[in-house]
């Protein structure tokens, strides 16, 4: 035996000592638990104990054989028990097979003495070979009497409680046919064992998460294992597995081969590495080996809290550069199946269904991938999850578009139901491997559908809600603009009136001209704040000289009305634009509300913290309880005609810019409104 080999086998019979410890140890630290509880445990012990000693001894030394004897002992006695007091017991037929484990018990007994015996003996005489080829005979006997009881009380097993003890009659199975392949192989090629010797550490060790998955299904203990770990654990099985019938390949190829036994075993490796690398990595062989793993160990398709949590992420976390929602929909229906790809229909204003999109889609998608809207309506009515391979007489009388049902690309059709409501659907594409729906596969896809359809309806109300608030955002600045054109058109009427008294003076048509243009300005200004390509947003505050933004507004508005500014201040922290529309809106209320030769009085000033701006009439004012009610809500105006939304418009923009208006109004007497801007720092005004 080579240096690797023997590492192999020393460490694997450690590590199957260690997990067959660790197992029964866990059985016998239960209480209360029934007499096949406490055997299993007691076999488990001694196996862990028979490994141990053979990783530090090797299987030369006289005990190996007992401890093998002892172990073999301990899970035939396992058996019986199970075989007494288990179901088949309570049946009372278990007369007839007693004998054979008499017989058995027999073999272990007389094999014991043998090899006593020609661990006595000198190896060089003939009594001691004799001695050992009765031993490998008596060993292989034992493994057949073995799998034969273990045959007998698997099948005695009544059928819906045998799930429960299937791994472990697997493990014990596989067990001692390990040892009959062994033993066959010692007696015909002696010097070839010693491979099979060092590979048996590691099957045990195989076999202990086995026999614990299988304890977690019958008895009294539960071990719950992940799906994951149980498909790992039997793909590491399966490559064990692998080795080993390699290795007893090739002993049987040297013994049939002769002269050429090279030859045929490198050409035996090659064609199986080969098939290995071209069908491990295949999708179809991996799907194959997991709808295997969940059909036989598994009493359920689906592992539920792994798929709902990875649903979850697929929809909820979708990473830096995100998918569209509809497409993480479609790929988190498919992954429930391993379905290859997915389409997206969603109900249109006709009450159809149209593709939205695809995920995963090879190929051209469907032309004219509709639904109509009779079909629709059958299909929200009952939510059926259409099998399209294999459909179910009940859905034949539901009528589906020719391009979903003659599509061999296309699986199943899952409806998304909201509040009995059809949101959609999804169509399947095929999985690698292809299969009928199950009762389980309904079951996910309609949870999955219903949490889905739930995800786009709550999408297409916030879109909604979207437009709702881009629209009101447009009502809102159509608002503000009808004031500003009221009072454009205002100045515009006033002109048309002087124009038919003063047409001849050459001055008056210039000043005409010069208004004219400078309305045309504004009305183009206030088209571009209605457009949806203008963000509403105004220039930050900076140091602003008000003086001269006063005398430009009150030299527009000269003509209109007599205006007096009055007044010096230090430089207010604002934006210009937004100063130029409150002053223009408090001064057009004024203009309104004054007697046509009582001057508007524009007054600047500054106190500790603030720049003053003061708009003041001496019109007919307004009551307290109007400005504290009525002034500055939106629509209210006390003028005939108004709007209503001059002052709203003016406060707003101030409180925009860290200001605010003050109103100091008497009826009879006249208003002032008083807008405080923050003053520049000193810093900034220096700089300015």
């Amino acid at each position: 035996m080579g240096v690797l080999l023997q590492f192999v086998g020393d460490w694997g019979h450690a590590l199957a000592a260690v997990l067959f410890a660790a197992l029964g140890i866990f059985l016998f630290r239960r209480r209360n638990e029934a007499a096949e509880m406490r055997m299993l445990a007691v076999a488990l012990l001694l196996t862990s104990c028979w490994a141990l000693y053979v990783s530090f001894g090797g299987v030369a030394k006289p005990l190996s054989g007992l401890g093998e004897n002892m172990r073999n002992a301990a899970w035939l006695l396992t058996m019986f028990v199970m075989l007494r007091r288990g179901p088949v017991g309570r049946s009372g037929r278990i007369k007839a097979v007693v004998t054979v484990y008499a017989a058995v018990a027999g073999l272990i007994l007389l094999q014991t003495f043998t090899d006593l015996a020609w661990h006595q003996l000198s190896p060089d005489s003939e009594f001691h070979q004799a001695l050992v080829t009765v031993s490998l005979i008596l060993r292989m006997m034992t493994a057949i009497g073995s799998l034969l009881l273990l045959h007998h009380l698997y099948t005695a097993w009544p059928l819906r409680e045998r799930g429960g003890v299937t791994l472990l009659f697997g493990a014990l199975a596989a067990m001692w046919t390990y040892d009959l392949n062994l033993y066959a192989i010692g007696y015909l090629l002696p010097h070839r064992a010693s491979e099979l010797y060092a590979l048996r550490g590691l099957l045990m060790a195989l076999l202990a998460p086995t026999i614990a998955i299988g304890l977690r299904k019958g008895m009294a203990e539960r071990l719950t294992l992940s799906r994951t770990l149980t498909f790992q654990s039997l793909s590491v099985f399966a490559v064990a597995l692998y080795v080993v019938v390699l290795t007893a390949a090739a002993v049987l190829i040297e013994l049939i081969a002769g002269p050429y036994a090279r030859m045929v075993e490198i050409g035996a490796v090659f064609f199986t590495a080969v098939t290995a690398l071209v069908l491990l990595p295949s999708p179809r062989l991996r799907a194959l080996w997991k709808v295997q793993v969940a059909k036989h160990f598994f009493q359920h398709r689906y592992d539920y809290r792994t798929e709902w949590m990875r649903f979850g992420e697929t929809i909820g976390r979708p990473g830096q550069n995100p998918a569209p929602l509809g497409e993480r929909v479609a790929k988190a229906i498919a992954d429930i199946t391993d379905s290859s790809a997915a389409l997206l229909l969603l109900r249109d204003d006709q009450g159809g269904l149209v593709l939205e999109t695809d995920w995963n889609w090879s190929g051209d998608l469907p032309e004219g991938a509709t639904v109509p809207p009779a079909s629709v309506a059958r299909l929200e009515q009952s939510g059926w999850i259409i099998d399209l391979g294999k459909r179910r007489s009940a859905d034949a009388t539901l009528p589906l578009p020719e391009w979903i049902t003659y599509d061999p690309r296309l699986w199943a059709l899952v409806p998304l139901i909201h509040f009995d409501r059809l949101t959609g659907a999804i169509l399947l594409g095929r999985p690698p491997i292809d299969r009928r729906l199950d009762w389980e596969d309904f079951d996910m896809l309609r949870a999955a559908g219903r949490q889905v359809a739930t995800y786009l309806s709550e999408a297409q109300g916030q879109q909604a809600l979207d437009d709702a608030a881009r629209f009101d955002e447009f009502n809102r600045r159509f608002a503000f603009i009808i004031h500003d054109i009221k009072n454009l058109v205002s100045q515009l009427s006033l002109l048309a009136r002087n124009a038919a008294r003063h047409a001849d003076n050459p001055d008056f048509r210039a000043d005409m001209i010069l208004t004219l243009q400078e309305s045309v300005g504004r009305m183009n200004d206030l088209l571009a704040r209605l457009s949806q390509h203008n963000k509403g947003r105004a220039e930050d505050p900076h140091p602003v000289a008000l003086r001269g933004l006063l005398d430009h507004v009150a030299h527009g508005r000269a003509r209109q009305h007599p205006i007096q500014v009055s007044g010096e201040a230090p430089l207010a922290l604002a934006d210009p634009g937004r100063v130029e529309q409150i002053i223009t809106h408090l001064l057009q209320n004024a203009i309104d509300a004054s007697a046509a030769d009582v001057p508007v009085e524009l007054r600047l000033s500054a106190d500790a913290s603030d720049v003053l701006v003061e708009v003041v009439d001496r019109g007919r004012g307004m009551s307290a309880e109007y400005v504290r009610r009525e002034l500055f809500k939106p629509f209210s105006s006390s003028k005939v005609g108004g709007f209503g939304i001059g002052a709203f418009e003016a406060r707003a923009l101030a409180q925009a810019m860290g200001g605010r208006i003050d109103v100091d109004s008497r009826p009879g007497v006249g208003s002032r409104f008083t807008l405080r801007l923050p003053l520049a720092p000193q810093t900034q005004e220096r700089a300015a």
